[in-house]
């Protein structure tokens, strides 16, 4: 399918711009003031698509119904028997098996009102798991593209003016696109398929076009697809990097490897900073986005080196660690001692020691506790009261 396409060239541009298969477009432009030049064209919007000239329409220089003209339409096609536009009805697309076999809507426009849509590529999105990765496709010369279209025009009720209103022809995938999806535009890259297209003279469905709406295969006009920015996907929205591939934006993987070459950090010893950038090749290897890759180089300073070393595994048995690093999990405290011993394998909790109960200092008082005793003052000159001493030792050689 083809639900969106680019043509971000002014009008004096277009005029002059090769174009695949036709060399020049036509000088003549009709409703030239209602096409916007846009990045992210989507249905509804309007475009200007290559026809021939109506018999008896009086526009530009001549009446010739065999000269071409551009003329501004709006994408979705509105039948002329019409008497409001149905919303619900999907004509961005037109099924090239649905043009042979001439039935439904497209058989009252098939052999009267063909046109060529005019694009510098068009987007398609790659659908991986639950992700949509658009990518576009343009010839690979930069030549202005030309699609196969149809057209068609109606006054609707309550309307003065005709709506003229287009469709895109399309087809099964070649062999060299069906990666990307099963369907892709009828695109026409030689003078002869263009003619042939355009020529509504006999005013029937001549079976020989049938050939035209084969999947695309053109040595002479070969085409290129690369992936694109996501923000593509929003209507509304318009950037110059949305036809530029992703690995050759300003702000995409190049630029970003190009800046870590200049500013990378090296750690001590002139070895390059720690590996938290992917390499290009690896970004490659994977088909990411290079906006996914952060560059983390600039946070490589001594205090997450020191981190770094804190974190790595202890396999192979005991190692020192700076005493700096507090351990909450182990219950440490944060202490002036040079080093403290990590085990590869934590040690079962340790319970306390229970103490044998030391009698009171003062056989009248049953209240105080050893601790406290211990806490005692003693007068000067005095000796300590009688077991004090041990009490103190034991508490002493406990807490060491």
């Amino acid at each position: 399918m083809c639900g969106r396409f680019a043509l971000r060239l002014g009008h004096d541009e277009i005029a002059r711009a090769p174009v695949r298969g036709r060399g020049a477009l036509p000088n003549d432009w009709i409703d030239q003031d209602r096409f916007l030049p846009r990045y992210n064209i989507a249905p509804r919007t309007y475009a200007p698509v290559v026809r021939r000239r109506e018999p008896g329409t009086g526009t530009g220089p001549t009446d010739d119904s065999s000269s071409l003209v551009l003329h501004t339409m709006r994408w979705g096609l509105v039948p002329h028997w019409a008497k409001v536009e149905d919303r619900t009805l999907s004509t961005t697309n037109a099924r090239s098996e649905a043009l042979v076999e001439g039935g439904g809507i497209w058989g009252s426009v098939r052999a009267r009102k063909r046109c060529a849509v005019i694009c510098q590529g068009y987007y398609e999105w790659l659908t991986k798991g639950k992700n949509k990765i658009p990518h576009f496709t343009r010839h690979k010369d930069g030549q202005l593209m030309l699609m196969a279209g149809l057209y068609d025009s109606v006054v609707l009720e309550g309307g003065t003016e005709p709506l003229w209103t287009f469709s895109i022809v399309t087809t099964a995938a070649n062999s060299e696109f069906s990666w990307l999806h099963e369907r892709q535009p009828v695109i026409l890259s030689t003078r002869v398929a263009l003619d042939s297209w355009l020529d509504t003279s006999k005013q029937t469905w001549d079976p020989s076009l049938a050939r035209l709406l084969r999947p695309f295969s053109d040595d002479q006009a070969p085409l290129e697809c690369y992936q694109v920015p996501l923000e593509v996907g929003k209507v509304g929205t318009e950037s110059p990097t949305f036809i530029q591939p992703v690995s050759q934006r300003k702000d995409g993987i190049q630029a970003m490897f190009s800046k870590q070459k200049l500013q990378r950090p090296t750690a001590p010893g002139g070895s390059a900073a720690r590996k938290f950038i992917k390499t290009e090749a690896a970004v490659k290897q994977e088909h990411l986005p290079a906006v996914a890759v952060i560059d983390l180089s600039d946070e490589y300073d001594q205090e997450t080196r020191e981190g770094e070393h804190e974190a790595t595994s202890l396999a192979g048995g005991k190692r020192k660690r700076s005493s700096s690093i507090i351990d909450t999990s182990e219950g440490f405290q944060k202490q002036d001692r040079d080093t403290i011993e990590d085990v590869e394998q934590k040690a079962p909790p340790r319970t306390p020691k229970k103490h044998k109960s030391h009698p009171p200092n003062n056989p009248t008082s049953g209240s105080k506790s050893p601790v406290k005793s211990r806490a005692r003052k003693v007068a000067p000159g005095s000796s300590p009261a009688r077991g004090s001493g041990k009490i103190t030792a034991f508490f002493g050689t406990s807490r060491a």
